[in-house]
C-alpha cells in the first residue's frame, strides 16, 4: 500500500466498528435571557451533513429526534447540506450563532473546530467511541461511524468495476459523477482516497484529470446522486456506505462497491458523523441533552437496524440483518487512516489542485 506525507496508513482488514440529508427548517435565532444556555427555550437546531434524515420520514435522525422530544419536550429543527457547506453557514452566522448542534464528517469537523466554531462538552457515552473518532479536548465526538464508498448500477452494469482506471473507459463518458471536493463530505473523500490509493497529490491530480472526460459534472449534495446511479442516469457516483445502503433498502439498482488501484486491493477509510456543541449556541443546554441522547444506548442501538449504519460505541454490537449484512460487506477491504492533521491544514490546498486539474 502507498505510503505518503498525505496520509498516514493504519490498515486494518473487513474492519467494521458497526457506524451516520436535509430538508431545511427554519430555525430559531434569538438566544434566550439566561445569555445562550438555553435554559428556556424548548428547542434545539442541528446543522448536519446529509445522509442520516430519510427521505420518507424513517431514518436515524426521524427516530432518534423523534423519540427525544418525547423523552425531553424539545423540538429539534433541522438543517441539512453538504458538511463543509454547513461549516461555511456557520461561519457566517458566527455574529449571531443560529446552530446549536454541528455535525458534519471529517476533515470538516476539524476545520469547524479551527475555525471556532465549537465548544468542549463531553457526552455521555463518549468515553466508550474509539480514540480516533474523538477529539482529545471534548470539541466534538463521532455520534455515528460510517466508510467511504462508491455506488453502482447493477441492472445496468453485470458486475461492479473493480478499478480506479476501469472508470476511464469510453463507456463511461457521461456515466459517472462524484460530488464537490470541498463542498461535500463525501465530494472530499475522493481527494483522500485517491491521493491514499495513487502514492501522493500528484499522481491522483493526473488520474482525476483523465476521470474528468467521463465525469458528469459537480454536485453539491452526495445524497442525490444514489437516485440517478439507480435510474441509470448514470452508472457510477462516491457515496458512503451508511447513506448508500439506507437508500438500497428504495433502491433496488443500487449497488455498493470500493475502487482498487490496478493492482492493489480495494480500500475505504472511516467518515464517521461527527457531531459537537457550537460556540455561543442560543440553547447550549438544550444541545449537550441532544448530544447525549445521540450517543445513549438506546440510540446507538437503531444505528444499524435503522440508519444502515454503524454505531460509534465500541460497546454496542449489533446482530440485525443489516449489521449482518454491512459485515459482509465490508469484508476483505482494506481500511486505512488519513491523516486528518494534515488535511485540515492542506484541504484547500489539496482542493485547489483539484479544481485546476480539473478544469472545475
Amino acid at each position: 500500500m502507498p505510503s505518503n506525507k498525505y496520509l498516514r496508513t493504519a490498515a486494518a482488514t473487513g474492519c467494521l466498528a458497526l457506524a451516520t440529508g436535509l430538508t431545511a427548517c427554519g430555525g430559531s435565532s434569538s438566544a434566550d435571557s439566561t445569555g445562550g444556555k438555553g435554559g428556556g427555550e424548548k428547542v434545539v437546531t442541528v446543522y448536519s451533513a446529509d445522509g442520516l434524515k430519510g427521505d420518507k420520514g424513517d431514518g436515524w435522525y426521524d427516530k432518534v429526534f423523534a423519540d427525544f422530544t418525547k423523552k425531553t419536550g424539545i423540538e429539534v429543527k433541522y438543517v441539512e447540506g453538504g458538511s463543509g457547506e454547513m461549516v461555511q453557514r456557520a461561519v457566517r452566522e458566527k455574529t449571531n450563532t443560529q446552530a446549536d448542534v454541528l455535525i458534519t464528517l471529517p476533515p470538516f469537523i476539524q476545520q469547524a473546530d479551527g475555525k471556532g466554531l465549537l465548544q468542549a462538552y463531553t457526552p455521555q457515552g463518549a468515553e466508550k467511541v474509539n480514540g480516533a473518532n474523538k477529539s482529545s479536548d471534548g470539541k466534538w465526538t463521532s455520534v455515528v461511524n460510517n466508510y467511504f464508498g462508491f455506488v453502482y448500477n447493477k441492472k445496468e452494469l453485470r458486475s461492479a468495476p473493480k478499478t480506479w482506471e476501469e472508470l476511464l473507459d469510453a463507456k463511461y463518458k457521461g456515466k459517472i459523477q462524484y460530488s464537490t471536493p470541498g463542498v461535500a463530505g463525501d465530494g472530499t473523500a475522493v481527494l483522500i482516497k485517491s491521493m491514499h490509493d495513487f502514492g501522493g497529490k500528484e499522481p491522483a491530480m493526473e488520474y482525476l484529470k483523465k476521470l474528468q472526460a467521463n465525469n458528469v459534472g459537480p454536485s453539491s449534495s452526495t445524497s442525490k446522486l444514489a437516485p440517478k446511479t439507480d435510474k441509470g442516469e448514470i452508472l457510477v457516483a462516491n457515496g458512503d456506505v451508511q447513506m448508500n445502503f439506507a437508500q438500497s433498502k428504495s433502491m433496488p439498482n443500487l449497488g455498493i462497491w470500493f475502487p482498487a488501484k490496478e493492482g492493489g486491493k480495494p480500500t475505504t477509510f472511516s467518515l464517521p458523523y461527527a457531531a459537537g456543541l457550537v460556540a455561543k449556541a442560543p440553547h447550549t443546554e438544550n444541545g449537550r441533552k441532544l448530544l447525549d441522547h445521540l450517543l445513549g444506548e438506546d440510540a446507538q442501538k437503531l444505528v444499524s437496524g435503522v440508519g444502515g449504519g454503524f454505531p460509534a460505541r465500541t460497546d454496542v454490537k449489533p446482530t440485525d440483518a443489516n449489521a449482518v449484512e454491512l459485515t459482509q460487506l465490508m469484508a476483505g477491504v482494506e481500511v486505512f487512516e488519513p491523516d486528518w492533521a494534515d488535511l485540515d491544514e492542506n484541504l484547500t490546498g489539496y482542493v485547489d489542485a483539484w479544481k485546476s486539474a480539473t478544469g472545475s
